[in-house]
């Protein structure tokens, strides 16, 4: 009933909020995408995707799609890599943002152990900047990270949304004072767009907390310290948006390969893409 081309055609969608993007990551024509979507709402019975020409969102049969069709591919690359007798074997280094800290992120990683216990994966959990830094410098393999802004191609996109600011319940933002702000330090990819546009909108602004860590952040935005660049969907409990302050822009997230390519990266990266809706789930 659910062809798993199409379910995997589905949860790309579903990633990237695009048809085109879609088809982009998947090497296939648009026309494809949109069809296999057709085939599968004519399997559901119900429409999966609210689009125009300008956005693409989920309806309630999509949401409920989703963690179908994960579990769904899921069972059929375990049976694939059974039967074709398959066995990774290396050292893979991976670094991932700190914005996945909170996320289901490990339960992915969790996954690929069970699925590769012969692979040593090495984890190194920094900001998005610093992630590109040793990716380039030949010391990392794989990075899930922020591209770093619009133009930035490189990489499979994973997944694409809106920046907001946030803060604690009830903060309100001072019109005439600048405005605090929480952020991570340089090279932080969303800290530079933060001074950015605040800049670019002309209003003052000074640092109310400088931290390395998601968790620090997160700690002084609850304690009502100031507000924070963040992406729309990994918003952390006990934190709500914050309005009166210009707009932050979308955000991508991409998979980058290093020089060396492996089947270990590729196996990884693979994963990720499949379970890439559980990263804007928190654990």
């Amino acid at each position: 009933m659910y062809d798993p081309v199409q379910l995997r055609t589905f949860l790309t969608v579903a990633q990237t909020l695009s048809f085109t993007q879609a088809a982009g990551r998947l090497g296939v024509r648009q026309s494809t995408v949109s069809q296999h979507v057709r085939r599968l709402e004519e399997a559901t019975g119900r429409p999966l995707f609210l689009r125009d020409t300008h956005s693409v969102e989920l309806t309630e049969a999509g949401e409920a799609l989703l963690g179908f069709a994960r579990t769904i591919l899921e069972a059929h690359e375990r049976a694939a890599a059974y039967f074709t007798g398959t066995r990774l074997r290396g050292r893979l280094r991976f670094g991932a943002s700190e914005d996945f800290v909170l996320t289901r992120l490990p339960e992915i990683l969790e996954g690929f152990r069970h699925e590769h216990p012969e692979v040593d994966l090495e984890l190194t959990v920094e900001l998005s900047g610093t992630l590109h830094e040793r990716l380039d410098a030949g010391r990392l393999d794989l990075v899930l990270a922020k591209r770093r802004g619009p133009g930035d191609e490189r990489g499979r996109l994973v997944w694409r949304d809106r920046m907001v600011w946030i803060g604690a319940e009830g903060l309100r933002v001072d019109p005439d004072r600048p405005v605090p702000l929480i952020v991570f330090p340089p090279p932080g990819i969303t800290r530079a767009r933060a001074l950015e546009v605040l800049e670019r909108d002309g209003r003052g602004w000074r640092i109310a907390c400088t931290s390395g860590s998601l968790s620090g952040l997160v700690a002084a935005a609850r304690a009502g310290l100031g507000v924070m660049a963040h992406t729309r969907g990994l918003i952390p409990p006990g934190l709500v948006r914050v309005a009166g302050l210009p707009d932050l822009g979308s955000v991508e997230f991409a998979l980058l390969r290093g020089g060396r390519s492996s089947p270990e990266a590729e196996a990884l990266a693979s994963a990720i893409l499949s379970g890439a809706d559980r990263l804007t789930r928190p654990a």
